[in-house]
């Protein structure tokens, strides 16, 4: 039976994880350096003779600052990206703009490059530029798509709100339990909230479970045993 024309132009469709990989960084992120950067302080501080208050007092001034350092890094960083791809974009529109053949010309070397014939790369280049000129090339030349563009507002959101998110977990811990158990318990806490974080992105991502979640447990513990020994060794009281 002859298959039609509708069905054979018709697309497979697949699901790929690859747009998901930047919000997954930031997040994964984000949330394995809340727990980790405040268990290490809460246990540093916890190995002195620092009573509750100071302990807890210590745990917020860790996640306000921790959250605020997280946004304005991201912030700086996602601008300057924006930045470039705002140049780079008003440079592309003024050489379509004078150089119109030799941005097409351009763009046919790139397909030509990729596996197609210099006719068939001619024919696609001359029929998306026809379509949308700038799209093309802002595409194919640079490798700038809407799903990757630089958005610093809401990357700084997310990067505020994951830290906020996983610091909350030792945090928690070390309001809600004795003084005596802080350590054990927000070590354990912290290590179960990184390995659920680490299996969680695997997960997303597609990877191994398991090796993320050695990996990130790894040197979450190390980190804070670390801080812990630093705070055993150095420990004076506040109060």
């Amino acid at each position: 039976m002859a298959t039609s024309t509708t069905e054979a132009l018709s697309p497979k469709t697949e699901q790929h994880r690859g747009g998901n990989l930047g919000w997954l960084r930031a997040s994964v992120l984000g949330a394995n350096d809340g727990i980790v950067s405040t268990a290490a302080l809460l246990m540093g501080v916890a190995a002195t003779s620092a009573d509750a208050k100071a302990l807890l007092l210590t745990g917020v001034a860790g996640l306000v600052s921790g959250a605020m350092s997280m946004a304005a890094g991201e912030y700086v960083s996602v601008s300057s990206q924006a930045d470039t791809e705002r140049a780079e974009t008003a440079l592309e529109k003024h050489e379509l703009a004078t150089d119109l053949v030799g941005e097409r010309r351009e763009l046919a070397a790139i397909y030509v490059k990729r596996g197609l014939t210099p006719e068939l790369a001619e024919q696609v280049a001359l029929q998306l530029m026809e379509k949308d000129a700038l799209d093309a090339h802002l595409r194919d030349e640079m490798g700038l798509t809407d799903a990757a563009v630089a958005r610093p507002i809401a990357a700084a959101l997310a990067s505020a709100a994951s830290f906020s998110v996983g610091a909350l977990v030792p945090l928690l811990c070390a309001a809600l339990v004795p003084r005596a158990a802080t350590l054990w318990v927000v070590s354990l806490a912290s290590l179960a909230a990184l390995a659920v974080a680490g299996a969680l992105a695997a997960r997303a991502g597609g990877a191994r479970v398991w090796v993320s979640i050695a990996r990130v447990t790894f040197w979450g513990g190390l980190a804070m045993g670390f801080t812990t020994g630093v705070g055993a060794l150095f420990g004076v009281a506040t109060g």
